[in-house]
């Protein structure tokens, strides 16, 4: 079967039925807008220009619709592969409850919502930054990496490490330093992050013929990627504490996530692949668990430390 008709026949699934809005809900990944939504809350509100909270709120709102018309668009395309993976088979569009066509409709529909409104209510510089990133999620991530190279979620990853920078040129119409380190942690997190993952759902990504770092290197190259990621990420996560938008309370969880990171990424490459079966990838899903708080902890405090610079209580900060 081409790919043109794996991308025009409805897939069904064995509990196909009647969509209700949960459904349409979960087109849009939730959990991954709920990334989206914090990390652009954080670019907005640590940005050095004060912003209306209306149009604050506004912002982040589309924002976040552009985010969900990415992954809705991202369900359409991927439905034939996520139909063949155990922990993505109940999704709307391979389960048989939304129609591709649904899906298809559904994410253009948003981006151009989310593009045009942003624009409206910030500045058209961050409505096209919006679009390009919808645009780098849905086709080059989705589209085109994602089944080519085992570094898609290297390349991709640059979708998801966008939203603080659209954040911040929301607020203040341009980019600094600030933004592109914000963006390079995200960036050099999602790896290790979805690695630790595919660890343990190798066969998932196998059956589905993607050419995760896991199915085309194999687990120990995969491990050894980690450890070198979790290094490199501490470098752009570490420097963020020394411009104007760090503080104390930021560099001291910099400090303790970042070790803790790649305390667990050493550990997870020093494992073998029987000792990991054996305890059921333990140390593989702690890493997994622990990423999962690195970045809302670590961009929490960037949040804690505005709050007390903007009630006067943090001096000027920042060295570079």
């Amino acid at each position: 079967m081409s790919d043109a008709s794996l991308h025009s026949t409805p897939i069904t699934g064995a509990a196909a039925g009647e969509p209700d809005l949960r459904d349409y809900f979960a087109l849009l990944k939730p959990r991954v807008m709920t990334l989206v939504v914090f990390t652009a809350l954080v670019g907005l509100v640590v940005a050095p220009v004060p912003v209306h909270p209306f149009v604050a709120a506004v912002s982040i709102l589309f924002i976040a619709v552009g985010g969900g018309a990415a992954g809705a668009l991202n369900m359409w395309w991927d439905a034939d592969i996520d139909a063949k993976m155990r922990r993505t088979e109940r999704r709307p569009v391979p389960s048989g409850r939304v129609s591709p066509g649904e899906a298809l409709g559904l994410g253009l529909a948003l981006s151009g919502i989310s593009v045009v409104m942003l624009g409206l209510a910030s500045n058209i510089a961050a409505g096209l930054f919006l679009a390009f990133t919808i645009f780098f999620y849905a086709v080059i991530y989705t589209m085109w990496l994602k089944r080519w190279t085992p570094q898609n979620i290297v390349i991709g990853g640059a979708a998801g490490a966008f939203p603080p920078a659209v954040g911040w040129v929301a607020a203040t119409g341009g980019l600094s330093l600030e933004p592109v380190l914000l963006f390079l942690t995200v960036f050099l997190w999602t790896p290790p992050h979805f690695w630790a993952l595919a660890l343990f759902v190798k066969s998932d990504y196998a059956d589905a013929g993607v050419p995760m770092l896991t199915v085309t290197h194999g687990p120990d190259s995969t491990r050894r990627h980690i450890i070198a990621y979790a290094v490199i990420l501490a470098i752009p996560a570490l420097a963020i504490a020394a411009t104007p938008i760090g503080g104390p309370v930021y560099l001291i969880s910099a400090l303790a996530l970042n070790a803790a990171f790649i305390r667990g990424a050493w550990i997870v490459s020093r494992r073998s692949t029987a000792v990991a079966e054996a305890d059921h990838f333990a140390a593989e899903k702690g890493l997994f668990k622990l990423s999962l708080y690195y970045l809302f902890l670590q961009f929490g405090a960037l949040l804690i430390d505005a709050s007390l610079r903007s009630a006067g209580l943090l001096p000027a900060w920042g060295w570079l």
